[in-house]
C-alpha cells in the first residue's frame, strides 16, 4: 500500500456526509474547508446568505461539494426545518459538526432570563435536537461523528461567562451522554476546545489590543488562534482514524488551558 493509499483509508472523508452549522464563518468556516477538501459533502447551516452563499460558491469553485442551508437556530422549529433542509441536499449525514453559537456574556447580576433562553436555545438545545435527529440513524448505519465547538470557560469561568460558560459545559456533558448512548454503534461524539480566536463571536475582545496580547502571551506557541487551526483535528475526529476516540474534549488552544 502507497503512503497515499494509506493516509487515504486513514483520513479521507470521501463518500461522507457532514453538516457544520455556525459553517460560515469563524472556527465553523474552517472546519467547513477542513472537511469539504478531504472528500466530504457539505452541509453548511448559517443564518447570514451572503455568507453561507460566498462559501458555498468558493468551495464549489474549488471542486469542493457544498450547499447552503439558511437557518435560525434559536426556535426548536427552525432546527427541525433546517435538519431536513441539509438532508434533502446530500442525504442522511455521516457526520455532525455543531459550531453555531451565540456569545451573550453580560455581567452576572445583569444577565437577563432572554439572555439566558436565547444562549441555551441557540448553543445547547440546537445541538441536542440535531444529535437527535442524526444519531440514532447514524448508529443504525454503523458509523457517525458528532463534534461539538465548546469553550475554555466550559472549565473555568473568566471575562464574565455567565449563562455562555454553563452552555458549554452542557455541551460537554450532551457529548459524554450521546458517546455513552451511541459508541458501540460506531458513532463517536467528542468535543474540540478552542483557546480564544479572532473570529466575529469574540468581536468583543478582539477590540482590545491589550486584552488580545495578553491572551496570545498566555498560551504556550505565544499567539491566538486562527480558524484554520482546527481544520486538522477536525478532519481526524471525522474520519475512520478516530473510531477509538470518544466522549472526549480535545483542546485546541496552542497550551491556552495548561500555561
Amino acid at each position: 500500500m502507497s503512503t497515499h493509499d494509506y493516509l487515504a483509508e486513514l483520513f479521507s472523508l470521501d463518500g461522507l456526509v457532514a453538516v457544520v452549522t455556525g459553517g460560515s464563518s469563524g472556527i465553523g468556516r474552517g472546519i467547513t474547508d477542513a472537511l469539504a477538501r478531504a472528500g466530504a459533502s457539505v452541509a453548511v447551516v448559517a443564518r447570514t446568505r451572503s455568507a453561507l452563499d460566498a462559501t458555498v460558491r468558493e468551495l464549489t469553485a474549488a471542486g469542493c461539494r457544498a450547499a447552503a442551508v439558511d437557518a435560525d437556530l434559536a426556535t426548536r422549529d427552525g432546527v427541525r426545518a433546517a435538519a431536513e433542509r441539509a438532508v434533502a441536499a446530500f442525504g442522511e449525514p455521516d457526520i455532525l459538526v455543531n459550531c453555531a453559537g451565540i456569545n451573550l456574556r453580560p455581567p452576572m447580576g445583569e444577565l437577563t432570563e432572554q439572555d439566558w433562553d436565547t444562549t441555551m436555545a441557540v448553543n445547547l438545545t440546537a445541538p441536542y435536537l440535531l444529535g437527535q435527529r442524526f444519531g440514532p440513524r447514524m448508529a443504525e448505519r454503523g458509523f457517525g461523528r458528532i463534534i461539538h465547538i465548546t469553550s475554555q470557560q466550559a472549565h473555568r469561568a473568566f471575562v464574565d461567562s455567565g449563562a455562555y460558560g454553563v452552555s458549554k459545559g452542557g455541551l460537554e456533558s450532551l457529548a459524554r451522554s450521546q458517546a455513552e448512548a451511541w459508541s458501540r454503534h460506531g458513532v463517536t461524539c467528542n468535543t474540540l476546545v478552542p483557546g480564544f480566536v479572532l473570529t466575529p463571536l469574540n468581536a468583543r475582545l478582539s477590540a482590545d489590543p491589550e486584552r488580545v496580547a495578553a491572551l496570545a502571551e498566555r498560551t504556550m506557541v505565544g499567539r491566538n488562534g486562527r480558524a484554520d487551526d482546527f481544520a486538522g483535528a477536525a478532519v481526524f475526529l471525522a474520519s475512520r482514524a478516530a473510531g477509538y476516540v470518544t466522549g472526549q474534549s480535545i483542546f485546541v488552544d496552542g497550551g491556552f488551558s495548561v500555561h
